[in-house]
């Protein structure tokens, strides 16, 4: 490991201007001052390094020494990751809580993963077999979940030995090639340099996240990227833990990248108390948790979603399918604008660097299904939140990121206000992914599953166009036909789009039941339309016991809902048959 000791000549809170550091590389980490702060060159200019340094500078004094330890910013990846909670460089909170207390100190310095542990570890190649980048050399048993060790990507030869099955730490040497290169259980990895892929693979496989405005109208594809939009108070960070826990992800990854102490902490508090619907353990068994929060300092919350997307590609590179939430982008941004501004770079809009949308781009592009170089199927699914300023969808990071992800899920303060959760505003949001699943929910969920969609979006747009008729004349004004519509639209959005968290049937709901909820309302709206234009009132519709059957649906447990859906339909066939 080379070393290129330098002076700090200028100090600008997080950004460090150090001379004298000839040899020195781009986004090299080095350790700043006599306290050793960890830090990484972002430009030079001769002899001359600009350095973000991850922690707190108050104190340190013009000509101090900097030295370069010629590593760019790494996260080391192996067995010990899951059920962890680290900082925005890979530092676990409760390895510096014990060494530190409750602050972290300045320039602490503690490993990621833990070095003495033992892991069992049942080899899948030897002696004289040919690995290449991410081959899968064996495995290890973590949790419930099967930890496949793998050669790090830029690493491949003939086998020279192979340990036999037993345990082994993370610092072990469990194979070595021919050329003398050890492996083992864990590797380095440089988070802003992707970790590379045979091929990326044309989406076909939906994300459910168990949230039924998303899998029905709004849906993600694995693999895909995701924004959730919407001002303070509005329900991001729920709606992300909702995903979390029900998304039909292998593994999930958790960046709280610059929010509030109290909102991380929550998720701190409530993450490791969550039980995994798959396994009925702990959700944090096969979750990370990356804190960041906004009083930390900014350069390790620009650093953060690196560090959560590299983690991301590791278990993807395993052949498996993680979700990745960024909570939030916006916050991100904020701190590239901050060092942007301590670099005296010149600012573009509202004060953000001219490269905000390529950096914007760049993280999402991360996203993908791939076939890894071992030949394994894996994805990464990134859902990144956005808190624009007031609510305020024309800022630059919100339009930046709508043009780069291909779900656009709107969160409405309004909605929340009125306590209807999840609070995702269905005429102001869209997916570019419907189209590509439609033949998978033809084929997974029911033949006429995209037509149903088509049609509960209709009903929706014209309630939403009546609504504004009734708040100009109110509902008298209107025919019967239309405020059918009303009471159909209204039926919809509570009944269906609507979902109560702290129901343990209603917090998720499966494709099966959403189609069969799908099908009641709409042969609810189609029974009743016919019975209107028959002389029918839509008092005498409102009044039907059916009504309450379909209310009541969603509660139904998916055990039971078959028969209930079999019931109502069937009474939906006669229920409005009294106007002849």
């Amino acid at each position: 490991m080379s070393t290129k000791t330098g002076v700090i000549l200028k100090i600008a809170g997080p950004a460090v201007i150090a001379g004298g550091m000839y040899g020195a590389k781009m986004y090299d980490i080095v350790r700043v001052g006599t306290e050793r702060l960890v830090g990484e060159i972002i430009r030079l200019d001769g002899d001359t390094a600009f350095v973000q340094v991850y922690e707190d500078t108050s104190g340190v004094t013009v000509g101090e020494p900097v030295a370069t330890t010629g590593l760019p910013l790494s996260v080391e990846l192996g067995p010990g990751m899951l059920n962890g909670i680290y900082d925005g460089i890979q530092r676990p909170l409760d390895k510096i809580r014990e060494a530190s207390g409750d602050f972290i100190a300045r320039g602490i310095d503690v490993s990621a993963l833990n070095r003495t542990q033992k892991w069992a570890f049942t080899p899948s190649v030897k002696a004289g077999d040919t690995v290449s980048g991410s081959s899968i050399l064996g495995t290890v048993p973590e949790f419930s979940f099967t930890h496949k060790i793998l050669t790090p990507p830029n690493v491949s030869g003939v086998l020279k030995s192979v340990v036999p099955a037993g345990e082994y730490t993370i610092d072990d040497t469990i194979a070595e090639l021919e050329d003398g290169t050890k492996l083992r259980l864990a590797h380095y990895w440089p988070v802003r340099q992707p970790r590379p892929v045979a091929k990326k693979k044309d989406p076909s496989l939906p994300f459910l996240t168990g949230m039924r405005i998303l899998d029905v109208l709004f849906p993600l594809v694995m693999g895909g990227a995701a924004a959730i939009p919407g001002p303070f108070g509005s329900g991001k960070t729920v709606t992300q833990q909702s995903v979390a826990k029900y998304g039909n992800a292998d593994i999930v990854v958790y960046v709280g990248c610059g929010e509030r102490g109290n909102e991380m902490t929550d998720v701190l508090v409530e993450f490791p108390e969550l039980e995994d619907p798959k396994t009925g353990g702990p959700l944090m068994h096969r979750t990370i948790l990356i804190a960041n929060t906004s009083n930390m300092p900014v350069a390790a919350r620009e650093a953060s979603v690196y560090t959560g997307i590299t983690l991301a590609e590791y278990f993807r590179d395993q052949g498996y399918g993680v979700s990745l939430m960024a909570d939030s982008t916006s916050r991100w941004a904020e701190a590239l604008r901050e060092i942007s501004s301590r670099l005296e770079e010149m600012p573009a809009e509202e004060g953000y660097p001219p490269y905000l949308a390529a950096k914007l781009a760049a993280f999402y592009e991360r996203a993908g299904a791939v076939v890894t170089l071992a030949g394994e199927d894996g994805a990464v699914s990134v859902i990144g939140a956005v808190s624009p300023a007031g609510g305020d969808m024309s800022e630059p990071v919100t339009q930046a990121t709508l043009r780069i992800t291909g779900a656009f899920w709107r969160l409405d303060a309004g909605l929340a206000r009125r306590r209807h959760f999840p609070a995702i505003n269905w005429n102001g949001s869209y997916s570019l992914f419907t189209p590509i699943l439609d033949s998978w929910y033809r084929e997974n969920v029911g033949p006429d599953f995209p037509e149903l969609r088509g049609r509960i979006a209709k009903i929706l747009q014209e309630e939403a166009k009546l609504q504004e008729v009734v708040q100009l004349v109110g509902p008298d004004a209107l025919q019967d036909n239309e405020r059918l519509i009303i009471e159909s639209g209204r039926m919809l959005r509570q009944d269906f789009l609507q979902q109560n968290g702290f129901d343990p049937v209603d917090a998720s709901a499966s494709m099966p039941k959403n189609y069969g909820l799908m099908k009641m309302m709409l042969k609810y709206y189609e029974k009743a339309s016919e019975a209107v234009r028959k002389g029918a009132t839509i008092d005498e519709i409102l009044a039907s016991p059916v009504n309450e059957k379909l209310s009541r649906a969603r509660y139904v447990p998916e055990g039971e809902f078959a028969n209930y859906t079999t019931t109502v339909l069937n009474e939906l066939d006669s229920a409005f048959a009294v106007k002849a």
